[in-house]
């Protein structure tokens, strides 16, 4: 992040304009936390600004401040496409190449708005005419913080803003333990504790809000574990059944591909869930240390993002993907 950088976004943030806010399909507790912080902070210097999400996201992050404003393309193509066709600027958060977000995607390339990119991915597509791309840094949220401060827009961070930005730092450092955490994460969640964000609600929100049929699938996951002590791995098998058993709904797995990394000796943990109505099987990529991740996604399923925590998806059945994924894995990592 540029003062150059900073200085037109400051400059186009000076005229009251119409916003529309955009995160990743599938959003998560980083991509709604860091679009409603700063639809709140735009509207506070007077900009029009519209959440716009692809798709629905999971009911444990629909107490978050400005939720009730979020608007839903998968739901309503028709007010979407008119708030991209009447926008002035398109801020894309938490992502960063547009089929990310499916058909939209090509609404927002079509659309003749500035767009900006505010994101902490590897490897983004040149689709933006101003980019705030991070990858060091540990979630969207705490990039969005840091251009509020380059902005000098610190009295905009009240307990509102603090709560939606804490609660995608919380969900993108795995509870600030991922290496992606640093002092200055910890100084950002220091202020936002300042500015009015109550840690220990949000975390109940995000953590203790379970339903009964989670658990049950919790409990599936971890009889389904397999480890592969050869190459330091554990994985997990969801399939279409299973899910159908415990009532699935959008986010019940969220986290569930962390338990392999708590044991010991395990560097890699994945998470292979079959979504037949889709024909895909969609995995969660976990890893310590300098083991990469997101390169092995990248090569044999369709994926990408961290280092330590990437995605990717299979259109083989589940058993052809959870043999392909082992051989892949061993064929990768060098060792039979």
């Amino acid at each position: 992040m540029t003062e150059a950088q900073l200085h037109q976004l400051s400059q186009w943030l000076t005229k009251p304009s119409k916003m529309v806010i955009i995160p990743h399909k599938n959003p998560d507790g980083d991509a709604m936390g860091s679009t409603l912080a700063w639809q709140n902070v735009v509207q506070q210097l007077g900009h029009k600004a519209t959440v716009l999400a692809p798709n629905p996201y999971p009911t444990f992050l629909h107490w978050m401040p400005g939720h009730h404003d979020v608007v839903i393309y998968e739901k309503d193509e028709e007010r979407g496409n008119q708030l991209i066709a009447d926008a002035d600027f398109i801020f894309t958060l938490d992502f960063n190449t547009l089929n990310r977000i499916d058909a939209l995607g090509e609404r927002v390339a079509e659309s003749k708005a500035k767009k900006i990119m505010i994101d902490h991915h590897q490897e983004p597509d040149d689709y933006a005419d101003l980019m705030f791309s991070e990858p060091t840094i540990g979630s969207t949220c705490e990039l969005v913080y840091q251009i509020i401060q380059g902005l000098n827009k610190n009295a905009c961070i009240n307990k509102e803003v603090a709560t939606c930005i804490y609660t995608g730092i919380l969900t993108d450092t795995g509870s600030f333990r991922f290496p992606s955490v640093t002092a200055n994460t910890h100084k950002a969640v220091a202020n936002l504790i300042e500015c009015g964000a109550d840690h220990s609600y949000i975390h109940e929100q995000i953590k203790d809000t379970a339903r009964p049929d989670r658990l049950k699938l919790l409990g599936i996951a971890l009889q389904n574990m397999v480890f592969l002590e050869d190459v330091s791995a554990a994985y997990i098998t969801l399939s279409q059944d299973e899910l159908d058993a415990c009532h699935f709904q959008k986010g019940d797995a969220e986290g569930f591909v962390n338990y392999g990394l708590s044991v010991t000796g395990i560097q890699i943990a994945v998470l292979m869930i079959e979504y037949r109505h889709e024909g895909v099987v969609k995995f969660s990529f976990r890893s310590k240390g300098d083991v990469a991740v997101n390169t092995f996604a990248k090569t044999y399923f369709e994926g990408g993002g961290h280092i330590n925590a990437a995605g990717g998806i299979s259109k083989r059945t589940l058993a052809q993907t959870e043999a392909y994924f082992i051989e892949s894995l061993r064929t990768y990592f060098g060792t039979t």
